[in-house]
């Protein structure tokens, strides 16, 4: 292959404030330039933003820096991937447009170097969390989607970003606990798939904590990809190893 595939996910800009997510931003996008020579295709697994909504000529502000350096991916011809997570799971069709990024709402299967890849958010697969099951069917139902857009963009903008950062305050410490491969979810859910469809390398987000589990007696491995708020951490594939790496370590 030569070049590298990376995967990223979860940086949630906009959280927690404007002068926070600034200097994370910064961050990643230093990093994403140091890869632009050495990247094959990059898949961002969710979570981009704290928010995101595409009215018809409208979409939320900042993350300028953020988003020249995917044009720069786009215009040097590497495949940009975006999968959309719980916080800006209303991306529509502005960054295709843009960067001609590949948006996907659901879980894919892909194949690299005979390698068979299942990449996804990770956001409600598995078992439990019905909760958040039945708020997702709502807010990515149609017609609730079309009820939201009809709200200036000043107070719907304003009311999805504050009901963002509440939810992540409430939940955001459990994200840091590893649950044990018993209850943990996801790994649930990689078992149950792989007893009727091969899988190589499982690689989710949301979790918020990079996690490298094997399964399958090791012929199968589960990788989350952390976040860029605490870990900074990454995934890569060179055509033989998926390795779990992180920001300013070897």
């Amino acid at each position: 292959m030569g070049k590298k595939i990376y995967f990223l996910s979860d940086f949630h800009l906009g959280a927690p404030n404007q002068t926070e997510s600034f200097k994370r931003e910064k961050i990643l996008v230093d990093f994403l330039k140091s890869i632009i020579n050495d990247c094959e295709e990059l898949y961002l697994v969710g979570d981009l933003f704290d928010f995101w909504f595409e009215y018809k000529h409208v979409i939320p502000k900042h993350f300028t820096r953020f988003l020249g350096i995917l044009a720069a991916f786009a215009d040097s011809g590497i495949p940009i991937h975006i999968f959309t997570g719980n916080h800006d799971l209303w991306m529509k069709d502005y960054l295709t447009q843009e960067l001609n990024a590949k948006i996907y709402h659901h879980p894919i299967k892909i194949s690299y170097s005979g390698k068979q890849f299942y990449i996804g958010h990770g956001d409600g697969l598995g078992p439990g969390d019905a909760g958040y099951k039945f708020i997702k069917k709502i807010f990515t139902n149609p017609a609730c989607k079309w009820l939201f857009r009809w709200i200036h963009p000043d107070l719907g903008i304003g009311l999805a970003d504050w009901l963002s950062k509440s939810s992540r305050a409430k939940t955001g410490k459990k994200d840091a606990i590893f649950l044990g491969n018993d209850k943990e979810w996801l790994v649930q859910y990689c078992n149950e798939f792989i007893k009727s469809e091969q899988v190589d390398f499982f690689i989710f987000g949301h979790r918020h904590l990079p996690l490298d589990i094997p399964l399958n007696n090791a012929k199968s491995r589960y990788i989350n990809l952390g976040d860029w708020i605490y870990y900074f951490s990454y995934a890569t594939f060179d055509g033989q190893a998926l390795q779990l790496k992180y920001l300013n370590k070897p």
